[in-house]
C-alpha cells in the first residue's frame, strides 16, 4: 500500500466535461487499492436526468460494486452544461457540506452542533483543493470503519491513514480547522477518534498480542502564531497512547470500554513579547493557559450499559514542556523567573518530664520524655521552572495527598485503593478534587504565568525566529468507584513549531 499513489479528486472533478458530453450516466475513480486486481474503494458521480441531479458515491469495487455510501442529491446547475470548471462556488460549498455533516454524524453527540453553521469556505483559497480533498478522505476513512466488507478494510484505511498523516493533508488540516472554529472543531474530531478508537479494539479483539500493538493512528495536532499568542491544539484517543506499564494485568472488559472510549483534549497557549534594546533584543514568554481535558466518545449511557460508567477514566498526572529556539546562533542567553522551591515547613516541639521519688530509694528517678513533630502543606500540584541550554523546561507533577509521593511514578496500595476515604475516591466530585468537575486540569497564569527572557543578538532585528513547542503528557488510572486493582500509565509526545517576527 505504501506505493499507492492517491489521486487529487478535487481536480478529478474540476477536469472533467461538461455533463452534455457524458457518453454513460456516471463516471468514477478508483481512491485507493492494493493492486489493479485487488477489491477498490471507489468514487462515482451519477446523473439522474429525471430530477436533474447529480449524486456522488462511495463504493467498494469487487466483481460487483457495494455502495457504502451516497450524497444528498445535487440540482444540476444548466453552467453544468457548458461551463470549463465542473463545479462552481456553490457546489463546492453543497458538497464540502454534505462531506462534513456525515463526518459529524458519526460521533455520539449529534446535538452539540444544531446551533452552530458550517461556514462557507473561501472558494479564493490557494489550498482549497487540499481542503476538498482532505474532507473526502475523512469520510473515506470512516465509511471504511463503520461500512467496509472485511475483504476491503484493512488494507483501505492503512492506506487512508498514511495519507491523512501526510505533510500536505497535515498542512490542509490545519487550514481546516481554523475555518470550522473551535465548537466544529471539536465535534469533528470527536467523530474522528471515536472511529480510530473503534478500529483499535477491533485489532485489538484479534490479536493476542495486542497489548503491544503500536497505534494505528498518531495524535492530531496543530500550532498556531499571532496577535503576540502562540498556540498549540492536540487530540488523542486514549487508546492510542503509549502504555507505560505495558507488562501489568489488563483491565477487565467493561473496565476497559469506559477508559478506551475517551479522548485526551489540549490546548497549551503561551503570551510572547519583544523588547529592542539599545545592545539585544529581549523575547519574553509567559504562560497564558494549559488545558487538558479527558472527553468521552460515547454517550453516558452507553457507558453504563456496556461498561462501569463515564467517571471510571484516565487523569492527568504530569505534564512536561520545552520552549526552544531552533537555531541558536544569536542567543546569548536565558533567564527564568522561578525559583527552586523553598518550602517553608513548621516544625512543633514537645517536651515532658516525669519525675518520681520513693522513699526506699535514696536515687531520684527522673524520666525525660522529648518528642518533635514536623507538619507542612503541600498543594497536590507541583510546579517547577527549568533550564537545559537554550530550552525552557516547564514541569508539572500531580502528588498523592496522603504520602506526598508522585502520582505517575507510584502505585497506590491495596488498603488505598479499597479505602473510600482515599483522596483519589470519587475524585471528581470531592470538595479538594485537584481537577476540574469534568476530570481537566487548567493553570493559567494567574498562578503559573512565570516567565522566560531569551537575550538575543540585534542582528536578528527584521528575521523571523523559529521555536519548537515540544511536550509529554502523562494520563493516570487509579479506581475511582468501580472496585478493581487495575492501575495505568499512558503517556503522549507532540512537536510542533511556531514563529516570532522580531519587530
Amino acid at each position: 500500500m505504501a506505493s499507492w499513489c492517491f489521486p487529487d479528486i478535487f481536480s478529478w472533478i474540476q477536469n472533467l466535461p461538461p455533463i452534455s458530453l457524458w457518453k454513460t450516466n456516471s463516471m468514477s475513480m478508483c481512491i485507493c487499492s492494493s493492486s489493479s486486481t485487488s477489491p477498490s474503494l471507489n468514487l462515482h458521480i451519477t446523473k439522474n436526468i429525471r430530477s436533474s441531479s447529480l449524486s456522488f458515491s462511495i463504493t467498494a469495487k469487487f466483481n460487483l460494486s457495494i455502495s457504502l455510501w451516497v450524497s444528498k442529491p445535487m440540482i444540476i446547475d444548466p453552467k453544468l452544461y457548458s461551463q470549463s470548471k465542473f463545479l462552481d462556488e456553490e457546489s463546492i460549498y453543497f458538497l464540502v457540506t454534505n462531506f462534513i455533516e456525515d463526518v459529524l454524524k458519526y460521533g455520539s453527540n449529534k446535538s452539540c452542533t444544531s446551533l452552530i453553521k458550517i461556514p462557507q469556505l473561501n472558494p479564493m483559497l490557494s489550498n482549497i483543493k487540499d481542503i476538498f480533498n482532505l474532507v473526502i478522505f475523512t469520510l473515506s476513512l470512516l465509511i471504511c470503519i463503520y461500512e467496509a466488507p472485511i475483504d476491503i478494510r484493512s488494507t483501505s484505511l492503512n492506506s487512508l491513514k498514511s495519507h491523512l498523516t501526510s505533510c500536505p493533508m497535515r498542512g490542509a488540516s490545519k487550514s481546516f480547522m481554523l475555518h470550522l472554529g473551535s465548537n466544529l472543531e471539536e465535534t469533528w474530531m470527536r467523530s474522528i477518534n471515536l472511529g480510530i478508537t473503534n478500529w483499535i479494539m477491533e485489532l485489538q479483539s484479534k490479536s493476542s498480542y495486542h497489548r503491544t500493538l503500536k497505534s494505528p493512528s498518531p495524535l492530531f495536532s496543530y500550532a498556531i502564531s499571532s496577535y503576540g499568542l502562540w498556540k498549540v491544539q492536540l487530540y488523542c484517543p486514549v487508546i492510542a497512547m503509549d502504555d507505560e506499564n505495558p507488562s501489568n494485568p489488563s483491565a477487565d472488559e467493561r473496565l476497559n470500554l469506559s477508559l478506551n472510549y475517551h479522548q485526551l483534549d489540549g490546548v497549551l497557549q503561551f503570551n510572547y513579547k519583544v523588547v529592542i534594546q539599545e545592545k539585544w533584543v529581549s523575547v519574553m514568554v509567559n504562560i497564558d493557559n494549559i488545558r487538558c481535558d479527558i472527553i468521552r466518545l460515547i454517550t453516558e449511557n452507553l457507558m453504563k450499559e456496556r461498561g462501569v460508567g463515564a467517571e471510571e477514566k484516565y487523569f492527568p498526572s504530569r505534564i512536561s514542556l520545552h520552549i526552544t529556539p531552533t537555531i541558536q546562533t544569536n542567543v546569548m542567553s536565558l533567564s527564568v523567573s522561578k525559583s527552586t522551591e523553598n518550602q517553608k515547613i513548621d516544625i512543633e516541639k514537645e517536651r515532658n518530664i516525669e519525675g518520681t521519688f520513693e522513699t526506699t530509694n535514696p536515687f531520684l528517678g527522673l524520666k525525660v520524655g522529648y518528642g518533635e513533630t514536623t507538619t507542612t502543606s503541600i498543594k497536590p500540584w507541583k510546579f517547577e521552572q527549568s533550564v537545559y541550554g537554550y530550552s525552557e523546561i516547564l514541569n508539572w507533577f500531580l502528588h498523592d495527598s496522603t504520602d506526598g509521593r508522585e502520582v505517575v511514578s507510584s502505585k497506590p496500595s491495596k488498603m488505598a485503593m479499597i479505602n473510600p476515604k482515599s483522596w483519589f475516591k470519587d475524585r471528581y466530585t470531592s470538595a479538594h478534587r485537584p481537577f476540574t468537575r469534568q476530570g481537566g486540569v487548567i493553570f493559567a497564569g494567574d498562578e503559573y504565568g512565570d516567565k522566560a527572557w531569551w537575550k538575543v543578538d540585534k542582528s536578528v532585528v527584521g528575521k523571523t525566529m523559529e521555536w519548537e513547542i515540544r511536550g509529554w503528557i502523562w494520563l493516570t488510572y487509579w479506581p475511582n468507584k468501580h472496585k478493581t486493582f487495575y492501575t495505568g500509565t499512558r503517556r503522549l509526545e507532540f512537536r510542533e513549531t511556531v514563529h516570532l517576527k522580531i519587530v
